[in-house]
């Protein structure tokens, strides 16, 4: 049985971390952490000795508490893996450092058929490297940052095929199109998450599209994360790693 921590646990999928890691039989969830302390959630002075206590981390929270977790992950010795997106310089430092010392798993997404997803968009664009391509996601409308991290490395994917262009988020009045990829944000209710990939080329076009119906899927795939770090090498890890992609 793998001890796990979660930091970020009174988040949003923080929460379902710690909900997925109580009921499956491989984990036991040691504690979390998060700005305000609960039951057996400590605060950041309490990082330390949380860490301590667990086998791997699992981050999804705040740029700062990200960089916390690093520096925090590279001292105790503890695998590391986070989701958290649109980090300062600070935080990638933190784990760029911590990478000498421990695995670390990063992904925007943890969701298994989003990484299929990347996979199958970065496929049609090496196929279809001259066509336009236009990316969109709809989330609810509390999210922080725009576009999505999962939107951000869509277009990274896209691009590693077909090389860099120019990112167009909107237009407005005379717009012609020119070598570009459009990126498109949407907040809306409570959607958990959508994202669109249009690739069109001459008289025909070919749609991807990814729905989460429940953010269970990020946080089972996580913990497929965690596993997967407990045995791996200190390095950058992805979810393609961790799916032999």
């Amino acid at each position: 049985m793998t001890h796990v921590a979660v930091v970020g646990a009174t988040g949003r999928t923080g929460t379902l971390v710690v909900e997925a890691a109580r009921d499956d039989r491989r984990f036991e969830y040691v504690g979390g952490m998060a700005s305000e302390p609960d039951e057996d959630v400590v605060g950041p002075d309490g990082a330390r000795d949380l860490f301590e206590t667990a086998e791997v981390a699992v981050d999804f929270s705040t740029p700062e508490a990200t960089r916390l977790s690093a520096e925090t992950a590279r001292e105790t010795g503890t695998p590391l893996v986070t989701g958290t997106t649109a980090l300062d310089d600070g935080a990638e430092d933190a784990l760029g450092e911590a990478t000498h010392h421990v695995a670390v798993v990063r992904a925007s997404n943890f969701a298994r058929g989003v990484n299929v997803f990347w996979e199958v968009v970065e496929r049609a664009a090496e196929l279809l490297p001259d066509a336009d391509f236009e990316v969109t996601e709809t989330h609810h409308r509390g999210k922080r940052d725009a576009p999505s991290g999962t939107a951000l490395t869509t277009v990274e994917r896209i691009e590693d095929a077909v090389g860099e262009r120019e990112h167009v988020h909107g237009r407005k009045g005379e717009a012609p199109r020119g070598d570009e990829i459009g990126v498109h944000a949407r907040r809306a209710g409570d959607v958990v998450g959508e994202h669109e990939v249009l690739v069109a080329e001459g008289d025909e076009s070919l749609t991807l599209t990814h729905r989460a119906s429940d953010r269970k899927a990020f946080a089972e795939g996580a913990l497929d994360a965690a596993r997967f770090a407990i045995d791996a090498e200190p390095g950058t890890y992805g979810m393609d790693d961790v799916l032999d992609l």
